[in-house]
């Protein structure tokens, strides 16, 4: 490192003599030059080192290489040396001078990225360039450097083949089933890298709704990355290779990542050109680690197999194999045959194969170098655009650094017996055979099983079978038989036998095979395991008997309380005048579930000519709820009636839950009581929804009194409060399924209804019914009761005698 010279009188060196003013600006200067030498110096190295990692070029054609391009650019050497790192220099280390900005790249790019700290990626990135060996590698070397800088979680790199198509030659950060499934991928439109390579220009893809109705995303599922970056790595006036970030974080790429990006993939470009591109992995006779002449002996060799180079980690761990020569006949599940393999990845042919039994065979071959012999097994991979599966059975032998891999791939017919014992083995059946000439039989193994017989024992004859099953169903099983044999009728007959594990559901098909004068000479067919679809049907049957049966009793339990509601709670026929009020009433039973509700309303004239108003509502449904109903709403009548307060009446119901069926039940009330001579009606309620109260267009709901719900506490409080009426008013008193919603606050029910009494109930044409309709338009889940009170508008001095129905 350059040391720099002490100034006269600086702290490093100490009080000095006093020097003239001129001395000290040149030392000045000179030291401000030193300081520019040595920081255009480490530029230039760094810059040098980017470009050997970038070209394979050594330091003087790295030094060279820079000057060359500062003359093209009209730059100046530190201005080429940033511009290579990919960064503009920090404001400390610019030239005083104005720098001729650069031409762009590529189209789309702009310029360099302006951050020490993308300076620094840049610069690790270019210096880890140099131990890259492969696209693969490159691509875990990329997320080493992206996902500290811009949250990358997995980068993958698309080449783009001559017929329009895009090969992944290189990814890191997702799993192996999904890169094979991707691996392949034909033009189709909506494809981002495709996109990208074609146009020249990123594709930044930071909306995930819309990104997934506009392009064919990787996944499953597309949402694991939500924010997606492609970009075309110049070449050119063209690119080939297009590089692929996927982020889990759902933000937008900012502008310095997105300069950061583009920065990378310009950096990318001198490296991907020293790879062997895939598509030319196979021109060359001699590629791989190996001399051209193994080539040449694989030619002439039959079968398909190749030879296998291991690609270790800095670990040791074997991460791939290089084919390194192939015979003719060694093809791929792409169709690439012979010489198309050599230089491509094992795993970039056969993606599955990655921690099978085979892949594990493969390692102790190197470790081990006894050679390995595998099961057959079926192999399918999973690319674009349809699978591909067969039968193989694989060898692996070493041979010097690396090994022989061979496959036979097995004929159809060599599988047949296999498949059929697999289907007898899923389908639960055997299949045997009767020579009615020679009386030879052949039992398939799992006929046995079947038939609930050891193996040891001899198979049965035709005729005898119906030994086997149940008495009676044994005479139907040998006349099927008989006919069969005699005649030729094919059978195909249930029957039932007993073994150790029980009685077991059989079925026997069979046919004949007949001489040219039509006698049977021989018998074939199977014979199959029922049972377990005949006790499934058998339960299926007993449960629908039950659910009839159930259905019966809740018809029934619901025409009874539909029946008793009826005759406790009647419904008046039309408006009615209480106390000087017009009362309209409406009930509407739920339209979902076969239970009649707790709902209830009175409306009645007391003695002294007042109005008694309630309207309650039982918690649950059915008998209980119907007979509790009756219970509070003839006590409330007859609590009040005989000169109870509203408070007192509630607290007294509120004793009766507490103390009758268990304290299990609780309700809410509304109790009312309107006194015609001062307008006044005085309410208290029990956990009830507030009234709604209607006075000149404008509607409002009452402040509640104090009141816990019926059955709720043993010492509950209960207030009351009045409202003095003028004409023209009006009052609903409801209960809570008009206001209630699934999903839906209380509030919300409350303003709606608010505003369809605004909409359809203003004035005395206001309809009760056409407040309902706008308020039950969706399917109702319980039981609604209103209470429609209105003051008339003409002034009503005496409300005795005024026409009413009792009770109503």
């Amino acid at each position: 490192m350059t040391s720099e010279p002490s100034l006269p009188g600086d702290p490093a060196t100490g009080p000095g003599p006093a020097a003239p003013a001129e001395v000290v600006a040149r030392q000045r200067a000179e030291l401000e030059r030193l300081r520019d030498q040595a920081a255009t110096a480490a530029v230039l190295e760094r810059a040098k080192g980017v470009l050997m990692g970038v070209t394979g070029c050594a330091p003087d054609a790295a030094h060279e290489e820079l000057l060359q391009r500062a003359k093209d650019g009209n730059r100046s050497l530190l201005e080429q040396c940033w511009l290579t790192l990919g960064a503009l220099p920090p404001p400390r280390e610019r030239p005083s001078h104005p720098a001729t900005p650069p031409a762009p790249a590529g189209a789309g790019e702009s310029a360099p990225v302006g951050s020490r700290a993308s300076a620094e990626v840049l610069e690790a990135l270019g210096r880890a360039l140099l131990r890259v060996g492969s696209p693969h590698e490159l691509a875990g070397c990329l997320l080493d450097r992206l996902a500290p800088a811009v949250a990358a979680d997995a980068v993958l790199l698309y080449e783009r083949l001559p017929e329009d198509g895009l090969a992944l030659i290189g990814h890191a950060g997702v799993a192996p089933a999904l890169a094979a499934q991707w691996r392949h991928v034909p033009p189709v439109p909506g494809w981002p890298p495709l996109e990208a390579l074609r146009s020249g220009r990123p594709r930044w893809l930071e909306r995930p709704a819309e990104d997934r109705a506009r392009y064919l995303l990787i996944g499953p599922p597309p949402d694991r990355w939500l924010t997606r970056a492609w970009l075309p790595v110049p070449e050119g006036d063209s690119a080939r290779v297009a590089v692929g970030v996927l982020r889990r974080r759902e933000a937008p790429f900012t502008a310095r990542e997105r300069e950061l990006l583009r920065a990378v993939a310009r950096l990318c470009a001198g490296r991907l050109r020293t790879f062997d591109s895939p598509r030319d992995a196979g021109a060359d006779a001699g590629a791989g680690d190996v001399p051209g002449t193994v080539q040449t002996v694989f030619d002439a060799l039959p079968g398909q197999a190749v030879l296998l180079t291991p690609l270790r980690a800095a670990s040791g761990e074997v991460t791939d194999y290089r084919i390194a020569a192939a015979t003719p006949e060694a093809t791929d599940v792409f169709g690439r045959m012979g010489r198309d393999l050599v230089g491509r990845h094992l795993l970039e042919n056969y993606p599955a194969v990655a921690g099978t039994p085979l892949w594990q065979g493969c390692l102790r071959v190197l470790e081990t170098g006894v050679p390995y012999e595998s099961e057959p097994f079926a192999y399918q991979d999973a690319g674009i655009p349809a699978p591909v599966t067969a039968t193989y059975t694989v060898r692996a032998a070493p041979l010097g650094e690396g090994m022989v891999l061979s496959w036979l791939r097995y004929d159809p017919e060599d599988r047949q017996e296999q498949r059929l014992a697999d289907v007898q083995r899923l389908g639960n059946l055997g299949w045997a055979n009767w020579n009615l000439l020679t009386g030879d039989i052949s039992w398939a193994a799992q006929t046995y099983t079947v038939l609930g017989r050891r193996a040891d024992q001899p198979p049965l004859p035709l005729e005898r079978l119906p030994d086997l099953a149940q008495p009676e169903d044994a005479r139907p099983l040998a006349r099927a038989i008989a006919g069969l044999v005699s005649r030729g009728h094919p059978l195909d007959v249930p029957f039932r036998t007993g073994t150790a594990a029980g009685v077991r559901h059989l079925r026997l098909v069979a046919e004949a095979v007949t001489a040219p004068d039509g006698t049977p000479v021989e018998v074939h067919g199977f014979v199959q395991d029922l049972t377990a679809q005949r006790s499934a049907e058998l339960a299926l049957v007993e449960s629908e008997r039950a659910m009839l049966l159930q259905h019966g009793t809740l018809q029934a339990e619901r025409a009874l309380a539909a029946r008793l509601q009826h005759a406790l709670l009647p419904l008046p026929s039309k408006p009615v005048r209480l106390a000087g009020l017009r009362v309209e009433v409406a009930y509407l039973p739920a339209q979902a579930g076969i239970h009649v509700g707790g709902d209830w309303f009175s409306a009645i004239e007391l003695p002294g000519y007042d109005a008694l108003f309630v309207v309650g509502d039982v918690a649950g449904h059915g008998i209980d709820a119907v007979a509790t109903m009756a219970q509070l709403r003839f006590t409330a009548k007859g609590m009040v009636s005989t000169g109870s307060s509203l408070t007192g009446a509630l607290a007294r119901l509120n004793q009766l839950l507490l103390h009758s069926r268990d304290g299990q039940i609780t309700a809410t009330m509304f109790l009312a009581r309107y006194d015609p001579g001062r307008r006044v009606l005085a309410w208290a309620q029990a956990g009830h929804p507030p009234p709604l109260l209607v006075r000149r267009g404008e509607a409002r709901f009452l402040d509640r009194p104090g009141g816990i719900l019926l059955g709720a506490t043993a010492a509950p409080v209960y207030e009351s409060l009045e409202l003095r009426l003028e004409p023209g008013d009006r009052l609903l008193l409801y209960t809570d399924g008009l206001v209630e919603r699934p999903g839906e606050g209380l509030d919300a029910g409350f303003a709606r209804l608010a505003e369809a009494v605004r909409a359809h109930g203003c004035g005395e044409s206001g309809s009760l019914d056409a407040l309902l309709a706008a308020m039950l338009a969706d399917e109702r889940r319980d039981d609604v009761c209103v209470l429609d009170i209105r003051m008339p508008l003409e002034e009503v001095h005496d409300a005795v005698g005024t026409p009413a129905e009792p009770d109503a």
